[in-house]
């Protein structure tokens, strides 16, 4: 083998001496052979950012790291001022350009020297191809078909105007800005596709962010914006041929062979495309490698030919992107595989060098400022009147048209797209593209929030996936079903969240517990003679699915689809075949939202359609869950080894979950405080122990909480440890309420604290205790977390007089109807009763107290299952449990601080203590007046 490989290297240094000599790159050479690459080297002390063409790669990497950078904390800034990604991109291309870094001594020479433009311009553009082809695949001509007629109008009102003022605008500029050896009628041109353009993909992402891509206006906006898109390109491509032609039948030709190879795409090739697709199984099960290459060198050989005949290369790019089946999402799947690349790099390599050919400094006279604010005048004026006396006159109101009149005058990357192939062709001065980007980047950042104030979210009219217009639906549908004796307000409209996949579990759990009873099960099993049926209340369920709204384009394209996914997404699906096999109605929603706009999603959501509970799903830290539990019979408690989520000191200041513990279970909670905090209806969370509890330790069967001794009868026995407080009131009227059901038995202790014998009681505050009111305060540095105005005397007075009239009014009459006193009453509200039993608990210890005396209760029937139900008591409560609950956490060597932030100290406790249930409910209700 030593004869082959010298041979090869033989070979190899024949080929790169040839290189070397003729000047060309050396590629593969020995060192003698290359004396610049035994030159170029840092430890021989050379500097490594010193550009020579024969090594170019070095440079090219400073310089992305330095875009990188630069764009990345540029958005994550504006981010926080709900403004796209792209404004940050075109913001650090005009910072690092001669604008602002170039005045820096030795910055341009040394990160963008002129000889290494042209890699750097090589790079941009192959991205810009990319970037194209992405945005042809977003365009769904099945959207312009919905609203064909209203899109129609505000599109081509859209563009008339602004096109107009921007040509009459193109004479005085042209006569002070432009070289008289351009001609005008292509500067005219240019300026008036400049001004008619809107930017497709960024108002899409502004769309979805501001949730109204379900409203009237979003949904013309985005009908409207794609034809738009579609005639800009076309114009552009008109424009670009009418320049790079040397005379009037050279354009004619290049524009003939345009059209021929855009029919031969939009036909034989999309036809081809679609049938490998099919025998590749790409529709179905995603873009194979094959399909892939295919449509790449689709792409590519597009943009080839559409350069080479006159028009530029991107227009090329474009029509590859249109082309593409649309399928089985499969143009949702290739972005998926292309939008991360492109985003990162190439986007923000090609907003640099647009940076660097803008210099504001140009602006520096009176005439080019007037000039300057009449170019961003007009091209507002322009885009807001057209379009919005469009949709006026198409029968909307003053406020709806403002608004699209607003979001059609989005600029964003498009005409920024425009300028620079206006610059490349000389048709543009440096001095007037810097105008022009001024103007695009100006009306880009006043779109959001201009749209919020023309049209805040109160007066939006939303359209069901079905088509019909509601706006309020929910209003004053909310109030629930009063008993018949009226005595509590039981709850018949939920609002069910699904979010994830191991989250389903405990929804259906939720569901199964407040399905209304049945006839058959209307006599109680303490009394053998039936009672007569009652009357129980429907129930209804709003399922709203949440998707997070991340920023690639992919996600915005579904958002784009959103009407489809509804019917399609298996979550939506899974649960509402298990509600119709129930019998419970549900009605599925979908909402594609960022991170930090869930929690109030939900909420709106939930006001929205007259929900009287929202119910949350939430499964406790795997870390924290105990191989044992306390059981009856047992003296000391098992213990467990410590969590591995230690408490991160830094959680206060950046709001944890994304901040702080990136752990899934850390994220969902703070979702969850998220939804408690801003909720205006009762809130419901329910805790499911199968990843946490009871699936991960070898409890004995018929030892845990409860005494279960199996799972699969369909009864549970309900344990609930009243406290007092509005919360406590709320879950004993829960709890009577699910005993309707002929399932379900409860044991209900009311817990008083006793002062121990030798013991300084610790004074108390609005929130029970001192300790209590420094931790709740200390939660809301970082994230705002459910804490309440302090609560005065009288409040609290007038809190404790309302426990124990409701602790009366059901304790006593419990107590009533297993006397026989009120067998001739037969309502749901007696047969719930009769499936309770109610007593009393004094000790010093309550935390203690609970786990311990809910480890001796035993179920009238074996084999049912045990649910706690607790309140959340973040508010009014009675006493302060901090000092008890960090006591059972050392004792169970758990970390408990995130759970008690999320379901409370009582909650907090039974999931720390690792009891075996089959669920847990905590509830929160509404804070009405009481701040």
């Amino acid at each position: 083998m030593p004869e082959f490989s010298n041979n090869i290297i033989r070979i190899f240094n024949h080929y790169a001496k040839r290189a070397t000599a003729t000047g060309e790159v050396c590629f593969v050479s020995l060192p003698n052979s290359c004396p610049h690459l035994r030159q170029g080297g840092l430890l021989t002390g050379t500097d490594p950012s010193a550009f020579t063409s024969t090594d170019p790669l070095r440079m090219w990497i400073i310089q992305v790291g330095v875009i990188i950078i630069m764009t990345q904390l540029l958005g994550l800034l504006l981010a926080k001022m709900r403004q796209p990604k792209v404004i940050a991109e075109v913001l650090g291309g005009i910072l690092l350009g001669p604008t602002a870094f170039g005045r820096i001594p030795g910055f341009t020479i040394h990160i963008f020297p002129s000889e290494s433009l042209p890699y750097l311009s090589l790079v941009a553009n192959i991205g810009l191809c990319l970037f194209l082809f992405l945005v042809g695949l977003e365009i769904d001509a099945a959207i312009i078909k919905r609203n064909a007629r209203l899109s129609t109008i505000v599109s081509l009102a859209g563009m008339a105007l602004p096109f107009g003022l921007g040509s009459a605008l193109s004479l005085p500029l042209y006569h002070h800005f432009i070289d008289p050896s351009i001609q005008f009628t292509h500067f005219m041109l240019f300026t008036g596709v400049a001004y008619s353009i809107t930017a497709f993909p960024v108002l899409c992402r502004i769309l979805t962010e501001l949730k109204l891509l379900d409203t009237t206006v979003g949904i013309i906006v985005l009908s409207a914006g794609v034809g738009n898109d579609v005639v800009g390109w076309t114009l552009l491509a008109l424009a670009v041929a009418l320049v790079n032609a040397g005379s009037g039948l050279t354009a004619v030709w290049v524009l003939l062979c345009c059209v021929a190879w855009t029919l031969f795409l939009l036909w034989p090739v999309k036809w081809a495309l679609y049938w490998i697709a099919r025998k590749t199984g790409s529709i179905e099960n995603g873009p194979t490698m094959f399909f892939m290459t295919v449509v790449i060198i689709t792409l590519f050989s597009s943009a080839f030919f559409t350069d080479i005949i006159g028009v530029n290369a991107i227009f090329g790019a474009f029509l590859a992107g249109i082309i593409v089946p649309r399928e089985g999402g499969l143009t949702i799947a290739l972005t998926e595989k292309l939008e991360d690349m492109v985003s990162i790099i190439f986007l923000p390599l090609y907003f640099t060098i647009s940076g660097l050919n803008t210099n504001l400094g140009l602006l520096n006279n009176g005439i080019t400022w007037g000039f300057t604010i009449a170019i961003c005048s007009l091209a507002f004026t322009g885009k807001f009147g057209g379009c919005m006396l469009a949709a006026r006159f198409s029968g909307f109101s003053w406020r709806e048209a403002s608004a699209v009149g607003a979001l059609m005058s989005c600029k964003g990357l498009v005409e920024l797209i425009v300028l620079n192939v206006g610059l490349s062709a000389g048709i543009l001065s440096q001095r007037v593209f810097s105008m022009f980007v001024l103007e695009a980047v100006l009306l880009t950042f006043m779109t959001t929030p201009l749209v919020n104030t023309l049209y805040p979210p109160e007066r939006r009219t939303r359209v069901s996936p079905l088509g019909e217009e509601w706006e309020g639906e929910g209003e004053g549908k909310g109030e629930g079903w009063e008993g018949e004796d009226g005595l509590g307000r039981w709850k018949t409209r939920f609002t069910i969240v699904l979010d994830k996949l191991e989250h389903m579990p405990g929804m259906m759990a939720f569901t199964q517990l407040i399905q209304p009873p049945h006839p058959s099960s209307s006599s109680s099993p303490l009394d053998a003679t039936p009672r007569t049926p009652a009357f129980s209340p429907p129930i209804h369920i709003d399922a709203l699915r949440l998707l997070e709204l991340s920023d690639r384009t992919s996600a915005v394209m579904r958002s784009s689809a959103a009407d489809t996914l509804l019917y399609t997404d298996p979550l939506l699906g899974i649960f509402g075949m298990y509600g119709e096999l129930n019998g419970v109605g549900v009605r599925g929603g979908l909402e594609f939202v960022g991170w930090e706009g869930m929690a109030g999603c939900v909420t709106e959501w939930a006001v929205g359609r007259g929900s009287e509970m929202v119910c949350l799903p939430w499964l406790p830290p795997m870390s924290s869950s105990p191989t044992g539990a306390i059981t009856a019979g047992e003296d000391t408690p098992a213990f467990t080894p410590r969590a591995s989520v230690m408490h991160n000191p830094f959680e206060a200041f950046f709001g944890g979950g994304r901040g702080g513990d990136k752990s899934a279970s850390a994220i969902h909670s703070q979702f969850v405080r998220g939804v408690f905090a801003q909720a205006k209806t009762d809130v419901a969370i329910f805790v499911d122990p199968g990843h946490s509890t009871s699936h991960l330790h070898p409890t004995p069967r018929g030892r845990g909480l409860g005494g279960m001794e199996g799972k699969g009868r369909g009864k549970q026995h309900v344990f609930f440890p009243f406290f007092g407080g509005p919360d406590d009131r709320l879950a004993l009227e829960f709890v009577v309420q699910l005993c309707a059901s002929g399932r379900m038995s409860a044991s209900v202790v009311r817990v008083c604290k006793r002062v121990a014998v030798g013991h300084v009681e610790e004074p108390k505050t609005a929130y029970g205790g001192e300790e209590r009111e420094k931790v709740d305060m200390a939660t809301t540095i970082g994230f705002p977390d459910t804490v309440y105005g302090a609560a005065t005397t009288a409040t609290r007075l007038q809190s404790e007089t309302a426990d124990n009239v409701v602790w009366e009014r059901y304790a006593a009459r419990a107590a009533r109807v297993v006397e026989g006193g009120e067998g001739e009453a037969a309502s749901t509200l007696t047969a719930a009763l009769s499936r309770m039993t109610f007593s009393e608990l004094s000790t010093p210890a309550p935390i203690h107290a609970i786990l311990h005396h809910g480890a001796g209760i035993r179920p009238v029937e074996s084999g049912t299952r045990l649910l706690v139900v607790a309140g959340r008591s973040r508010r009014m409560s009675v006493e302060s449990h901090v000092s008890e609950l960090r006591e059972v956490a050392e004792e169970f060597e758990a970390e408990g601080e995130m759970v008690r932030k999320t379901i409370g100290d009582v909650g907090a406790a039974v999931v720390l203590a690792g009891v075996e249930m089959a669920g847990m409910v905590v509830v929160q209700a509404v804070n009405v007046g009481l701040e």
